[in-house]
């Protein structure tokens, strides 16, 4: 595990938490920084998931 991977779990569960509370209180703006979040969460663990999978590929045996 990387730390694109990690920082990008925790930025999706910071987003969930966000767009959770918008719902909750009615805050629209709360709700869409939280789904932005989410989102940029999600990329940012696809790219250190293809770091890994291209430093698995790149062992040598």
């Amino acid at each position: 595990m990387n730390k694109d991977q990690v920082k990008g779990g925790l930025e999706k569960a910071k987003g969930s938490v966000k767009q959770t509370v918008g719902e909750v209180t009615g805050n629209e703006r709360l709700q869409a920084e939280g789904a932005a979040d989410k989102t940029a969460g999600a990329v940012q663990k696809k790219v250190g998931d293809v770091k890994e999978a291209a430093k698995t590929l790149t062992k040598k045996p």
